[in-house]
């Protein structure tokens, strides 16, 4: 990959490699678009196979970001970081590096939680630099993000059966979740209590006991997940998992879950969901209430003013599903096309400042 060519067609505005010796830090910082804001996006630490691979991940990831914040309607473009490393082994030196560059930054990045990060390491970059979210109550920050995410996608999920279905209700619904970890599991008790029949896949044996124990349901491994005979297919851990590999196994009419790029090839798996007959709710559309907390964050709204934002994802992602009807494109077609839109319109209105 070049990674000048993969920016430009992409779109990106900036791209950051950042390094400490002493500490062991490799770091990618991505700016993808900054017409509606800032960029914001989380900081995921993980071993990637290579080098290209992590700048391959943090470019997609940080152009979702940006079409997440544009259909959510919210006033930030889209980032994301990378640090390449064992998630087994952190320090506080590693993620204090980390924030002196995104402070270096000077605004036009701000960090959060992502894959293996959390509150505590958040906290550690806040010593080096304000532009950063998902802080604890020391720092008056809104904490793991992870339960409003969870509330988004549920809601989401609500949508996808109404437009399947005809009905919204999730009672008596069988919902197979990917990943039983932050996001996935605060998911479960949000379908639990409204009495959704639930199965679970995991490579965490403990998130699975966990789950288990709380609400009930099956266990699947393996390829066994798209095999399930269920509504909803909730991919909640990594990406790529949709593919062309896996789509002719999946029985369920719909895919609605909070992993990021859950489609390996968004414009090929996209259309061979649609040649399917599978509802997929695009992922940055469906997973948007982490970024709507940590938006709360920056506002200085209460934590009830995220978790009612992220109420709204029902309203739009029925908006896209019926976009994509309406159009007859696929609905990762149509929330690109809303995203696109939003941006756009803005940055008319900046070509008018005077």
């Amino acid at each position: 990959m070049q990674p000048f060519e993969e920016m430009a067609r992409l779109g990106h505005e900036q791209v950051v490699l950042c390094r400490n010796d002493d500490v062991k830090l490799r770091a990618i910082i991505a700016v993808h678009d900054t017409t509606l804001g800032p960029s914001l996006g989380g900081c995921r630490l993980y071993d990637y196979a290579s080098e290209a691979d992590a700048l391959r991940d943090v470019l997609r990831l940080s152009r979702g970001m940006t079409y997440k914040a544009a259909v959510a309607g919210l006033d930030l473009g889209g980032g994301k970081a990378v640090i390449i490393g064992d998630p087994s082994i952190k320090s506080e030196a590693l993620f204090r590096a980390f924030g002196r560059h995104v402070q270096a930054l000077g605004g036009r990045y701000i960090t959060a939680e992502d894959m293996n990060t959390n509150v505590e390491d958040m906290n550690y970059i806040r010593r080096e630099t304000a532009f950063v979210t998902g802080t604890g109550m020391h720092y008056q920050g809104s904490g793991d993000p992870s339960p409003v995410t969870a509330w988004g996608v549920f809601h989401g999920i609500r949508a996808c059966l109404e437009v399947v279905y005809g009905s919204s209700d999730v009672a008596g619904k069988k919902v197979a979740i990917q990943g039983v970890g932050n996001v996935g599991f605060h998911l479960a008790r949000f379908l639990h209590e409204s009495g959704a029949r639930l199965v679970y896949s995991d490579i965490n044996h403990r998130n699975i006991k966990k789950a288990m124990e709380l609400y009930g349901g099956e266990v699947v491994e393996g390829d066994d997940f798209f095999k399930s005979d269920c509504d909803v297919l909730a991919p909640c851990a990594i990406g790529g998992i949709v593919n062309k590999n896996t789509i002719p196994m999946i029985r369920a009419p719909i895919i609605a879950g909070g992993a990021n790029n859950v489609l390996e090839d968004e414009e090929a798996d996209s259309q061979r969901l649609g040649q399917s007959s599978i509802t997929y709710a695009p992922d940055y559309v469906i997973n948007a209430g982490g970024l709507m907390s940590v938006h709360a964050e920056l506002r200085g709204h209460p934590h009830e003013k995220a978790m009612s934002d992220a109420e709204n994802v029902f309203n739009t992602v029925k908006r896209v599903l019926h976009k994509a009807q309406a159009e007859g494109v696929s609905t990762i077609t149509a929330s690109n096309r809303l995203a696109e839109e939003r941006i756009e319109a803005v940055a008319r209105l900046s070509r008018l400042r005077v």
